[in-house]
């Protein structure tokens, strides 16, 4: 198979999914702000790009399939802080101030939340460098790029943003704000003024949700499901089987295979495995097959649904139907480990547990993990008798070799080549027989004498290999679960299986493979999101200094989950372990970014004077705009890739659920739902908690937090927090009150 043609085509998607991204975001801002503007915005991607990939190359990485969506996830975060920057530079603009002026003002202004933003992303990705396993190695690549990148956005927006503005922007002609955000005030009046009931009915929706989807959703898996470019055939059969017998056992199978709609080509190798690899030891064939492009053939559960029908008569062998796992390898998703000091009765349990779960409805594929009986034969040597022939167990075991494996003469090493190659002899095919081993004569000082005079045959089962774990013998029970059904409650149902036998004291088990692994995923991604929270209430401490703001914002993030599952309940996608679980803590960064600055705002205007409701409304109108383009943005970076959607862009054509696409649903499906419910909940259920967790009154001159001191600290013409105004008017008349 030709990989190359299926990674090209992967990485040719995953390029074309960020060009869209970027096509999309930059049509968002462009409607949203002023043309001049927009370029000024639309520059942080390619920058950060550019300044992210040249940090990627410095530390030994290149491009991939993580690093490519890893760069489609932050098209909508590249363009946060330089919106910030810039929407308040052109909002002092329209009120009069000079570029220049307004620009220094909204770096010096906004560097605060621009820094404090930024942090709390990365707060939420770094815990993810610490993904241990083959996850990790695997994943490892999303957190690496997305903190590279968002530190480069933090750098264009607060350095090269500010610099480009204060030559090339134009204020705008006239401001629309208003006629923009007025059913948006209405609902926001409405919303403040019953601040309790809006909290309620949120916190209530929120259990509601998550009772919904528990008992109505789809469920939970490890991995996406992915559409494969192979599939596989293990041919299974029992007995001393000759080579000839397992080629032709295998040619039958082979047969009916080639030729079949969907099927490329056909690869297959004959003989015995020594197990591993998931391959177990009585495989006496595998068969690889290529199928044709996903656009040109049904759906590959539909053929292997058609294979495992035409495969199931072929007499003597077991054909089992399989396709490569998605992700890192797990083996089946049903593991049954059976494990047991002393091993007499593990393999009658062994066998007991094979039966009973292929009882449960979606199990198939079933494999008890006993090696294939055989039989080997013992020879023991009687030493009084070949002593009085003058022979030694040695020379015996030479003799021996003839029939077996033969006996190695010397070695020959070909030009060029690294291994050795034995030379040895033994007899022709046909007469390594157990009748030819009675018949072996061997050389002693009163003359050839067969070995049967003093060797005894006897008949052994054949031992396979023994697996250990612990120090405890181990057989695993194996099995698939049928297309379609969810592995997760399969998984359950055969748990309670076999919770509910009889498998005597001496023996353990426990469900591994995919469920072990998926359950350490969960474990380390619930850790994740604790240590990236606790991370985040550090950057929102320094930012506020004051416990209140940081409850409100982490509050927030516990209430976007509502999105999130609301979102799965509607499409009938699983939680993604794995996929989903990133998509939550990505999630968090974003939504804490849009409460920063709408909280700092309102901070900014209490310590102005202006009183808690109208500090409240005034901030709503001010912020709405950033805020609701950031969240635009984002959403906008990883939708077609949520619904499937792939776009060629140089062969015009339209894809609906592309192998590259399909691995990022879940995870863009979680940004999408969880951060549009959650920019509801920043432009309305904030400002009511703002109304019932703050005091009515406000110190003039309060402390604010460490970043906001940093920056807010200093002399100079542009130093002052006042916009501008004709009349030099104070806060409250420079901004007319939001109430009015």
């Amino acid at each position: 198979q030709d990989k190359s043609v299926f990674v090209n085509q992967l990485l040719g998607d995953l390029q074309n999914h960020v060009m869209i991204a970027v096509i999309l975001v930059f049509i968002v801002i462009l409607y949203a702000l002023s043309g001049r503007a927009s370029l000024l915005i639309g520059l942080a991607i390619p920058s950060s790009f550019l300044m992210g990939i040249l940090l990627l190359a410095m530390m030994g990485y290149t491009i991939n399939m993580i690093v490519l969506f890893s760069l489609i996830l932050a098209v909508g975060m590249l363009v946060d802080d330089a919106i910030i920057v810039t929407e308040f530079a052109e909002r002092r603009m329209s009120e009069g101030m000079p570029k220049a002026d307004a620009f220094a003002l909204a770096a010096k202004r906004m560097a605060g939340p621009v820094i404090a933003a930024t942090m709390t992303r990365i707060a939420a990705f770094s815990p993810l460098l610490f993904w241990p396993g083959i996850i990790g190695d695997f994943m490892k690549y999303m957190p690496i790029t997305l903190i590279v990148t968002l530190s480069a956005s933090m750098l264009y927006a607060l350095v090269f943003a500010p610099t480009l503005g204060a030559i090339f922007a134009k204020a705008p002609e006239h401001h629309e704000e208003g006629n923009r955000d007025g059913w948006y005030m209405a609902v926001v009046k409405q919303a403040v003024r019953f601040p309790i009931t809006v909290i309620l009915l949120t916190v209530g929706l929120l259990v509601g949700v998550g009772f919904a989807y528990s008992k109505y959703g789809a469920g939970v898996e490890f991995f996406p499901s992915v559409e494969p470019d192979y599939g596989l055939l293990y041919v299974h059969a029992r007995g001393n089987l000759s080579l000839a017998e397992m080629d032709a056992a295998t040619k039958t199978a082979e047969n009916r295979l080639l030729g079949w709609p969907g099927v490329k080509s056909v690869y297959t190798r004959v003989g015995k495995t020594q197990g591993g690899q998931d391959i177990p030891e009585d495989v006496v064939g595998v068969i690889q097959y290529e199928f044709v492009d996903w656009r040109e053939r049904k759906s590959a559960n539909q053929i292997l649904d058609d294979l495992r029908g035409v495969m199931a008569g072929i007499p003597g062998v077991d054909v089992e139907v399989r396709v490569p796992e998605a992700g890192p390898p797990t083996g089946k998703p049903i593991q049954i480990r059976l494990s047991a000091a002393d091993p007499a009765g593990l393999d009658d349990k062994a066998r007991a547990v094979a039966a009973r779960i292929a009882k449960i409805p979606n199990v198939i594929d079933i494999s008890d993990g006993l090696p294939p009986p055989g039989v080997d034969w013992a020879l023991e040597v009687d030493r009084a008798k070949a002593a009085q022939y003058g022979i030694s167990p040695t020379s015996v075991g030479t003799v021996v070799q003839l029939v077996t494996n033969g006996l190695k003469l010397s070695e020959y090493r070909p030009a060029g080549a690294d291994d050795a190659v034995d030379i040895r002899l033994r007899l022709p095919e046909d007469r390594r027989t157990l009748s030819t081993l009675d018949e072996l004569r061997v050389q002693t000082s009163q003359g050839s004498v067969p070995i049967s005079n003093f060797v005894v045959r006897k008949p052994e089962p054949t031992v396979g290999i023994l697996n250990r774990i612990d120090g405890a013998r181990t057989v695993v029970v194996q099995a698939n679960v049928s297309a379609g059904a969810q592995v997760a409650a399969v998984q359950e149902q055969v748990t309670k299986a076999v919770a509910e036998m009889d498998l005597g004291s001496g023996i353990r088990w426990k469900l591994a493979g995919s469920n072990e692994d998926s359950a350490e995923a969960s474990a380390f991604l619930g850790k994740a999101f604790g240590a990236a929270i606790f991370l985040i209430f550090l950057v929102l401490l320094a930012q506020f200094n004051k416990f209140t703001s940081v409850w409100l914002v982490l509050s927030c993030v516990v209430m976007a989950t509502i999105g999130v599952f609301l979102g799965l309940l509607l499409t009938g996608e699983a939680f993604g372990i794995v996929m989903s679980g990133i998509g939550v803590i990505a999630l968090a960064g974003v939504v804490v970014n849009n409460n920063i600055v709408l909280i700092d705002t309102y901070d900014r205007l209490r310590e102005e004077g202006w009183d808690k409701m109208d500090a409240v409304l005034q901030t709503c109108r001010e912020r709405a705009r950033p805020v609701v383009l950031t969240a635009v943005s984002a959403i906008l970076g990883v939708l077609p890739i949520a619904f499937g959607l792939g776009l060629e862009i140089f062969h015009h054509e339209t894809t609906i659920n592309a192998p590259s696409t399909q691995w990022w649903i879940s995870l863009s499906s979680a940004i999408v739902f969880g951060l549009s419910f959650a920019t509801l909940l920043t432009l309305v259920v904030t400002p009511s908690m703002l109304m019932v967790f703050t005091r009515a009154k406000v110190k003039p001159g309060e402390r604010r937090g460490w970043f906001g001191r940093l920056f807010r600290s200093g002399k100079g013409k542009v130093t002052t927090d006042e916009p501008a105004s004709k009349s030099g008017a104070g806060p409250a008349e420079a901004f007319p009150k939001a109430a009015e």
